[in-house]
């Protein structure tokens, strides 16, 4: 009997105006306030999505590696107890690491549907095809979206693991984060699970290791949302003006990425109309990336109406797969 090829449609959420419209917004916000800042979400276009994979193999970049090993040792353990038949997964990218989990169901033999999640269109779709030429049959829903603001909109079919890995939770603020997990709370049904990937806290001097690689990569990265804005908002940024700067704050338990001006300057956006001053080492924050205890993580959960089923950390304690049911 022939095999069936597997189907893969695009749902796009995110039009060209929207884009513009949020970019417009985030960018004034942050460069009118004090201090500074830029949401991360404009890292990653083509080039910011190429820099991060490069990021994800260098040797101070410990995250991507432990729950690449939690998810080898562990998948077939989260495909039984979840009794997943499809995957959701937010913030997917290149959909890398989600292969062993969809192996798993395979395996397991439940596995009906993937539906990926991203704001980067052709990464998406170019994971999407990846995936379903390798799972013959499979029922692939690709999703062009912004997980914080489009939750409500997701494809409820199948019973679910909704998946958000890479210790993405960590860039989202306290306050926003609580309000994020009480929305996809809301989106899920009896049956669904939800597989969290959250980066422990740990020695202070390997954490910001991981957030100043030696060969400069992270700070290439840091600085392309200066680029994006430029080609974007028609702002003339001169990146290399500006320093990488990454800092533990232990108040916060995050990781702060920043860029300092090395000089003082005046920069133009002339899609806002918008002139924004520097004076010499003045910091505009670019990213938090924060770091958890489990309890702190199970408690968080809870209050947005979760319940941990199971939990998973590699043998070095550095990272951690939290299972979750509503």
């Amino acid at each position: 009997m022939p095999v069936s090829q597997s189907t893969v449609r695009v749902i796009n959420h995110l039009d060209r105006d929207y884009l513009r419209e949020a970019l417009e917004h985030d960018v004034t916000s942050g460069l009118t306030s004090s201090p500074k800042w830029l949401p991360p979400k404009w890292f990653y276009d083509a080039t910011g999505s190429e820099l991060f994979s490069r990021i994800t193999r260098l040797p101070e970049y410990y995250p991507t590696r432990r729950e690449l090993a939690i998810l080898r040792a562990r998948s077939t353990d989260l495909a039984a107890d979840s009794g997943a038949d499809t995957l959701v997964e937010l913030g997917s990218g290149t959909s890398e690491k989600t292969v062993l989990l969809l192996d798993a169901l395979a395996a397991a033999g439940t596995l009906r549907g993937y539906t990926p999640v991203d704001v980067d269109a052709v990464t998406l779709g170019a994971a999407a095809r990846r995936v379903a030429a390798r799972f013959p049959g499979l029922d692939v829903r690709a999703v062009c979206a912004d997980f914080e603001r489009h939750l409500a909109l997701l494809p409820r079919n199948g019973r679910r693991m909704v998946a958000f890995l890479g210790g993405t939770i960590g860039n989202l603020e306290p306050a926003v984060r609580a309000v994020f997990l009480k929305e996809l709370r809301a989106t899920l049904r009896p049956g669904d699970t939800f597989l969290l990937g959250a980066d422990l806290v740990k020695d202070i001097g390997r954490l910001v290791a991981a957030y100043d690689d030696a060969a400069g990569v992270t700070a290439a990265f840091n600085r392309n949302v200066l680029r994006v804005i430029n080609r974007e908002l028609a702002a003339d940024f001169v990146p290399e003006a500006f320093e990488h700067v990454a800092l533990y704050d232990e108040r916060q338990d995050w990781i702060e990425m920043r860029l300092r001006a090395s000089r003082a300057m005046r920069v133009w956006v002339g899609g806002l109309g918008l002139t924004v001053d520097f004076t010499e080492g003045e910091e505009m924050r670019t990213e938090i990336s924060a770091k958890f205890r489990l309890e702190g993580l199970r408690a968080e959960l809870a209050v947005a109406g979760f319940q941990v089923r199971r939990h998973y950390t590699d043998p070095e304690g550095d990272f951690a797969l939290v299972l979750a049911e509503a």
